[in-house]
């Protein structure tokens, strides 16, 4: 499992959660685009299969995409077919609509037991957490700062933004990424900045 990752560089990964959904891909590529910045896009299957063209939109943007479970249910006190399922099917999705390389896993609310993190690896993906989580907040700036004081190097960081009650997240993206290149930090996948860590090894 990993949170965060040690290193020199001033990286930080941004990482957003769930969806896609057409509305919410389109704010955010339009911000990451102008901000330079690269994101990892943890996506559920089923909404994957309903707006595919939004994850070749991500893809086709330079962006990662990562596996956000099925059907984004609790995933505690579950069979290990039943964990296999929520993974693998989405997995499947993800690799036709082009992703390339090891896939990344991140449980629905972050919840996990035994069952689930020896699926995840049953299944070759790699489980990513978060030490940077967003705000409840309804300001904006507020949120933007919140993220913003907590990075350090090796961060990855937590937001929604896919859904029509993700407003406040969605006008606070520029915010962080302005705010995070401000800081001097460069904002790439969780892909490159787990390589990026193993180099320095």
């Amino acid at each position: 499992m990993t949170c965060r990752v040690e290193t020199s560089e001033r990286l930080v990964a941004l990482t957003l959660d769930d969806g896609p959904t057409p509305e919410g891909t389109a704010a955010v590529l339009s911000a990451l685009e102008r901000g330079g910045a690269r994101a990892t896009f943890f996506l559920i299957g089923r909404q994957i299969e309903r707006n595919p063209q939004e994850v070749r939109r991500i893809l086709a943007a330079g962006h990662e995409v990562a596996n956000h479970s099925w059907s984004h249910r609790w995933m505690i006190g579950r069979s290990s077919r039943w964990y296999d399922r929520e993974i693998a099917r989405t997995a499947t999705l993800l690799r036709r609509l082009g992703a390339r390389g090891p896939l990344l896993f991140r449980p629905p609310f972050g919840k996990k037991l035994i069952g689930l993190p020896l699926a995840v690896r049953r299944q070759g993906h790699r489980l990513i957490m978060w030490d940077v989580a967003e705000p409840d907040t309804a300001d904006p700036h507020v949120y933007a700062a919140h993220i913003v004081e907590r990075a350090r190097p090796g961060s990855i960081i937590l937001m929604h933004v896919m859904y029509r009650s993700n407003r406040v997240a969605r006008e606070a993206l520029p915010l962080v990424i302005d705010g995070l290149r401000r800081r001097g930090f460069r904002i790439v996948t969780v892909g490159e900045l787990l390589a990026r860590a193993e180099a320095e090894r």
